[in-house]
């Protein structure tokens, strides 16, 4: 967690797939590193860590973009370099693989080189599906009760999104990287409490703000409430805000 804290790339560097090694990583974490990174960049990435003490394997753990076969592109590289990779397997989305540690560098390069030729540049461009503007006679606790009863949303069948403008009406920290939001509708006088998780940078927000966010259940106390959580964020410019 204080690794991805760190982890502030500039996306239009970044090649088309990432992997990375850390001597401190355990194995058993690395399939959580490989899914937060690949959510935050949106490229295949690949999170590395030592598989025995002498340090001459690297085990490694896989999450893919839609459009790229995860364990198709590793068995691109396996056959063009036999010996590199020791073992692997998965699926499209999510693989696993042990690799020689002196050949790290090498597959480095010959991982990107098979994503790049597999991979439409404009996959590698995240993309939020919203289902639309909630109204707020809409957006209620009996809405969230029923989306939280229509799960398990997952892979294929992601839970509903929805977008709008709101003022931030009041920001404060949760722990050390979280906010905790009451917004204003920007259509009515109505105030929402919101959470937005990793989204502090060093200065509360405020102002008008255009939000992804999902409508859940926050339960505290035995009580039950309304509370929006926040997928994504963007200011309102003041031109276009009146």
């Amino acid at each position: 967690e204080a690794w991805l804290q760190h982890f502030h790339p500039d996306h239009a560097q970044l090649p088309p797939a990432l992997c990375l090694f850390d001597a401190t990583w355990h194995p058993g974490v690395i399939g959580l590193v490989a899914s937060r990174i690949k959510d935050r960049v949106h490229r295949p990435t690949i999170a590395f860590a030592p598989a025995a003490t002498d340090g001459r394997e690297l085990r490694g753990s896989a999450r893919s973009i839609p459009g790229l076969h995860l364990r198709d592109a590793l068995a691109a590289v396996d056959a063009r370099h036999p010996g590199w990779i020791l073992k692997f397997g998965g699926h499209a989305m999510a693989a696993g693989l042990s690799l020689q540690r002196q050949h790290f560098d090498q597959f480095v390069a010959a991982f990107a080189e098979v994503v790049r030729e597999r991979v439409d540049p404009a996959w590698l461009e995240a993309l939020l599906y919203s289902d639309g503007t909630l109204a707020d006679d809409d957006c209620d606790l009996a809405l969230a009760c029923a989306l939280r009863a229509g799960g398990p949303w997952g892979q294929g069948f992601p839970e509903p999104l929805f977008d709008g403008e709101f003022q931030i009406e009041s920001a404060r920290l949760l722990g050390t990287r979280h906010l905790a939001l009451k917004l204003r509708c920007c259509q009515s006088a109505r105030v929402f409490e919101a959470v937005h998780f990793g989204a502090f940078t060093g200065q509360l927000p405020s102002g008008r703000w255009h939000y992804a966010y999902q409508v859940q259940v926050d339960e505290w106390r035995n009580q039950h409430r309304l509370r929006l959580l926040i997928r994504q964020a963007l200011p309102v410019l003041a031109a276009t805000a009146s």
